[in-house]
């Protein structure tokens, strides 16, 4: 590894989110972080997104190991339909290149425990782009709830629901597609990361009209996680539902309300109720996939094992398998027992600057409509 070096990337699948949000991001994390190369199947996307990041490798997904084998490029950023992610990271680490993988880590955990084998196996680093891991006003909730502010934290509930655009990938089984893989794991990451517990009991249900949209996947699902100390996270993840994205912890004194609680786009606001006495605070847009760049570049200098780790998505996709499973048969799923040592803190947090404008789409859109 070059070490001490900046950490060079090829992003890997030129979609919204790549194009939004993790090619700009470069910008914010050149601190340790450089764009290297551009790996797609759209030609037009290539040519000119090459040109305005000036970058000058650029290859196609037959040409992916190639990428690879090149000697330019550290590590990948993977911004594929979730059914790629397995393949294209166990490539990755076989050629000893680093992985930065979007969340869902996979379909399967079968497909999760695979990445984490190979990345051991070749000793790379094997991180989920699990954003809100570095931002404030997330990490502020973790410190909230630990703090004994509310009191004794007994209640998780949240709501995170969108309007899908017809024919989106997220719509479609065989790419993964599904409320809980895009929205509903972000629910399930906080829950997890606010009781600082793993679930070990799910119940879930289903719901889809006869909308064409939801032909493959669920229009909706709401679902209850048990968690020891008898705590409770009930939520609801939504493709045919207004913009929303909220989560209250409910505590034996008081309660805090993040609202919106998982967006990029905007500023994320607090609203925390102690003894009757309420308080607010915003929190401010930032660049938080600059704040995953500089993080993950900074793990593969020097050594250090990642939070969030592939094991951190590994227990997500296990619940969502777990959810759909309890969804489809009716009944309660017992979940397998997972030991989490490490969860995001205050130390965590990486402010960077909000990205000024929207760049213009190449051959993409938003996910909602």
């Amino acid at each position: 590894m070059r070490r001490g070096k900046q950490i060079r990337y090829a992003v890997v699948g030129l979609g919204h989110i790549a194009q939004t949000a993790v090619l700009p991001a470069f910008r914010h994390a050149r601190r340790n972080s450089t764009l290297a190369a551009l790996v797609s199947d759209d030609p037009e996307k290539l040519a000119q997104l090459s040109r305005r990041y000036d970058v000058d490798l650029v290859y196609s997904y037959d040409e992916y190991d190639e990428c690879l084998r090149s000697g330019e490029v550290d590590a990948v950023y993977i911004a594929l339909p979730n059914n790629l992610h397995r393949d294209f990271a166990v490539r990755a680490a076989r050629a000893g290149v680093h992985i930065l993988c979007e969340k869902p880590m996979a379909v399967t955990a079968a497909d999760c425990r695979a990445m984490i084998r190979a990345a051991r196996d070749n000793r790379v680093k094997l991180m989920v782009a699990y954003r809100l891991h570095f931002e404030a006003a997330n990490l502020k909730a973790v410190e909230i709830a630990k703090s004994g502010k509310i009191g004794d934290t007994r209640l998780f509930h949240s709501v995170f629901a969108m309007q899908v655009k017809e024919e989106n990938i997220r719509t479609q089984a065989e790419l993964g597609g599904g409320t809980l893989y895009d929205l509903g794991i972000y629910c399930i990451n906080a829950a997890r990361y606010i009781f600082q517990a793993e679930p070990y009991e799910v119940l879930a249900a289903s719901a889809r009209s006869d909308d064409p949209r939801f032909q493959e996947i669920d229009e909706m699902t709401s679902a209850v996680l048990r968690f020891p100390e008898n705590r409770l996270a009930v939520f609801s993840s939504s493709f045919g539902g207004a913009d929303a994205s909220m989560y209250e912890i409910v505590g034996t004194r008081g309660k805090l309300r993040l609202e919106p609680a998982y967006e990029y786009a905007m500023g994320l606001n607090h609203e925390l109720t102690v003894s009757g006495k309420t308080t607010k605070r915003h929190f401010p847009k930032r660049d938080q996939f600059a704040a995953e760049l500089l993080y993950f570049s900074n793990c593969v200098q020097k050594n250090l094992q990642p939070e969030p780790s592939g094991e951190e998505g590994l227990a997500d996709v296990g619940i969502i398998e777990a959810l759909y499973q309890s969804a489809a048969t009716g009944r309660a799923v017992a979940l397998r027992s997972i030991a989490r040592r490490r969860r995001p803190t205050m130390r965590q947090e990486i402010k960077r600057p909000a990205i000024p404008r929207p760049p213009e789409l190449v051959h993409a859109e938003s996910a909602s409509g």
